[in-house]
């Protein structure tokens, strides 16, 4: 079932999945797609977009600096959450990412590019400084 009640995808910008945790002034801009999966548990004060206001390099894209941010064109891109994520405290997530299945980002982070499925994330930028070993069973220093 998604955010607005029903199994049906169509027209739906922001999809939250089965057992999402979601705590106070969560944030969730979309104008495209974003999609949390099942069983993500979002901490306080986290911000998560599909857009922008102008482009900024990407794709050799550039909004004229002399527009007022409010009025440059948005930009966006789908973002994806996948199960069993952990958002921490003040998370950013920008447009475009996807956190893989399993996967930690640590508190004041900022996703600006894909995380891999059961990987720690921190900084801002995030990067993955550990993922999960299934062999030995330990999140491991990458």
């Amino acid at each position: 079932m998604d955010a607005l009640g029903d199994s049906s995808d169509t027209g739906r910008l922001i999809r939250i999945g089965s057992h999402v945790e979601m705590n106070d002034y969560v944030h969730i801009g979309a104008v495209e797609s974003v999609t949390i999966g099942d069983r993500v548990l979002i901490a306080s004060k986290v911000y998560i977009t599909d857009h922008n206001h102008g482009s900024y390099g990407k794709g050799g894209i550039h909004s004229p600096a002399q527009v007022a941010p409010s009025q440059r064109q948005l930009v966006s891109l789908p973002v994806v959450i996948e199960d069993d994520v952990w958002l921490g405290e003040f998370v950013s997530v920008l447009p475009g990412v996807r956190i893989g299945k399993g996967s930690v980002v640590g508190t004041m982070s900022t996703v600006t590019r894909d995380i891999p499925p059961y990987s720690i994330a921190v900084g801002s930028p995030a990067r993955v400084i550990k993922q999960f070993n299934f062999v030995t069973n330990m999140w491991e220093q990458v």
